[in-house]
């Protein structure tokens, strides 16, 4: 009978001893995957902020006296135009900001003296109609 305790007192040590050791290693596996809230909470909000900071962008050259001035001779209203940026796609939004970007570099940068007001009101017709277009669409 004492034989029996014993070797059931092994069996029962043998069968649980490797249980306890893996708890361990699976808590800190499972520690290491685990993304905090503040993450999370930034990954949502970062395509909300792109989209903001395309939309300001692409406003900031429209507002511009040039802009306003090939708006005007285009028989074209502001706020149409504002308008129809908050509809545009978020592909389309990046395209037309990352152009608007490039414009005003050029322009910071010094190198104005290869873009002619023709050239820039060319430029601005074409994003107008753009988003004209994209809007009309929807």
């Amino acid at each position: 009978m004492n034989v029996c305790r014993k070797w059931c007192g092994w069996t029962l040590a043998a069968i649980l001893l490797p249980c306890f050791a893996v708890t361990p290693a699976r808590v800190q596996a499972q520690d290491k995957h685990v993304v905090t809230s503040q993450e999370l909470s930034n990954d949502a909000a970062r395509p909300a902020k792109t989209r903001s900071a395309n939309e300001v962008a692409l406003r900031q050259l429209f507002s511009s006296e040039q802009a306003q001035q090939a708006l005007k001779s285009a028989n074209i209203d502001y706020s149409k135009v504002d308008k129809a940026v908050s509809q545009l796609s978020d592909e389309d939004l990046a395209k037309l900001a990352a152009r608007s970007r490039q414009v005003r570099d050029n322009f910071a940068g010094g190198s104005a003296g290869s873009l002619s007001d023709r050239d820039l009101l060319i430029i601005i017709i074409i994003a107008v109609l753009v988003i004209a277009l994209i809007a009309i669409l929807r």
